[in-house]
């Protein structure tokens, strides 16, 4: 068969890909550049007429790796994980080759129907109620989204939009205005900031609850809370919870805060951004007990279950309750099957990509129990509390390790700058009751056992040089 240029240029791209993958190690973690590098390196306008394939090759390792930070590097330590394999790689090439704008049934069968059926797939995984599964008689489903915090944002306004309904069904003459002036949602004072951007964005109040001493809100506090801002003729609609939270991966007491936002008549939405990809173990399933009692649930499978950003898994209890707030036809995006399931009415873009082929490949290529592995952050736990100079800042129960030295925030913060200045391993801060944190989460597929103890040994190095500086 005659090859085209495109075919040969798709190979060769496969080609650096795989390369690029394969020798990740060997490149620096951390870029050394500052802001505004990149606009020297490039002409001032784009080329009037096409320039030569090879040139824009050349220019990937001359222009764009030197600024690369290298999340997939088994030395990479920040954040949370962003999770890659080639499976969802080659699954997102055939996305781009087919190049639907999945927005309805009409506009691409397969995407929308694909979509449903995979979160099927994945809540069973999750082993969640049926409620929220699509293919039972329940009325609920599953909808991917670009991000958590779209999610959590969908989910707010979805409670939004029923409270106020609920609220002039029984008194028709109050406003929506005066209404929504009332409202209140809560959250962690843990939790990620895009909830508190999502009180933002829907124009309501958005409280904070203290956490407890695993930096987890209980329902006592919670109760209490309530109590209060009721009195004072406010009206609690939406709770976020989150499992795994950003700092320190704690998890809210939803057993206990699940009936109290039943009772109330309140959303209670559950954020698991990090987290909810290890509930497919047996080990971590009992992490979601208290699910039942939620309206929605939410997680990334981009963070850790091998499949590549964007794909945000969300399920709702009741799919009517997010149309409800969402639900637009105009003349041109009807057609004759407008019953058959479509994912505009569960989301704030008109359009999507056909991202639940990834969830397709990754789940037929790994399988259950290929992606049931959580190890190493136990590893790099015992060696810091094997060192006395170090602390532990919090349960560690995934893949997170929350650890300082015992001193002062300054002295933890010239240790951070100093490991990072070095460039070697990549890690990023939080901030624990007051305490400036270091945080070392296990993020790379291919980070194993010896990149954890080379990363520690660096680390109790830039310490003993810091220490002994301090002692001059």
């Amino acid at each position: 068969m005659l090859l085209t240029t495109e075919t040969i240029r798709g190979k060769e791209m496969v080609d650096y890909v795989a390369d690029y993958l394969e020798t990740i190690e060997q490149r620096q973690v951390y870029p050394d550049v500052e802001p505004g590098y990149l606009r020297s390196l490039i002409p001032e306008e784009a080329p009037d007429e096409p320039e030569a394939y090879e040139d824009v090759i050349q220019d990937i390792e001359r222009v764009i790796m030197p600024g690369v930070t290298h999340w997939h590097s088994p030395f990479f330590f920040a954040y949370f994980p962003t999770a890659s394999s080639f499976p969802a790689m080659l699954a997102d090439m055939l996305c781009g080759a087919i190049g639907c704008i999945g927005f309805s049934w009409a506009a691409s069968p397969a995407c929308t129907e694909l979509e449903t059926v995979m979160l099927d797939w994945l809540g069973k995984m999750l082993r969640l109620p049926k409620d929220f599964l699509a293919g039972t008689e329940g009325q609920g489903g599953g909808v991917i989204q670009g991000t958590a915090s779209e999610a959590t944002l969908v989910a707010l306004l979805a409670a939004r939009s029923r409270i106020v309904k609920q609220i002039q069904a029984h008194d028709p003459q109050r406003s929506e205005v005066e209404i929504i002036s009332k409202l209140v949602a809560y959250s962690s004072d843990q939790a990620h900031s895009s909830v508190e951007r999502a009180g933002l964005i829907g124009g309501v109040r958005m409280k904070k609850m203290s956490t407890d001493g695993k930096f987890a809100v209980c329902g006592e506090t919670f109760r209490k809370t309530l109590e209060e801002d009721k009195a004072s003729g406010l009206i609690p609609f939406y709770f976020c919870a989150t499992l795994g939270t950003t700092p320190s991966c704690a998890f809210d007491r939803i057993t206990e805060l699940g009936p109290i936002c039943n009772a109330e008549g309140m959303w209670m939405h559950i954020d698991a951004a990090y987290a909810g990809s290890a509930f497919i173990c047996p080990e971590f399933r009992p992490l979601l007990d208290g699910v039942e009692f939620a309206d929605s649930f939410n997680f990334n499978p981009h963070k850790w279950l091998l499949v590549n950003f964007d794909c945000s898994t969300m399920w709702v209890k009741r799919r009517a309750d997010i149309i409800g707030a969402f639900k637009m036809d105009p003349l041109y995006l009807k057609h004759d099957h407008q019953e058959s399931g479509t994912c505009i009415h569960w989301q704030i873009p008109l359009g999507r990509r056909f991202r639940s082929l990834k969830l397709w490949f990754v789940f037929r290529m790994y399988g259950l129990r290929g992606l049931q592995h959580v190890g190493l952050a136990k590893e790099f736990e015992r060696l810091v509390r094997n060192d006395e100079r170090f602390e532990i800042c919090a349960d560690v129960v995934l893949g997170l390790v929350c650890f300082r030295l015992k001193g002062s925030n300054e002295l933890n913060e010239l240790l951070l700058r100093r490991i990072n200045g070095a460039r070697r391993v990549h890690l990023v801060p939080c901030q624990l009751a007051g305490a400036f944190v270091l945080r070392f989460a296990v993020c790379s597929r291919t980070t194993e056992s010896r990149h954890a103890q080379e990363a520690w040994r660096h680390i109790s190095e830039l310490a003993s040089e810091l220490l002994r500086g301090q002692k001059r």
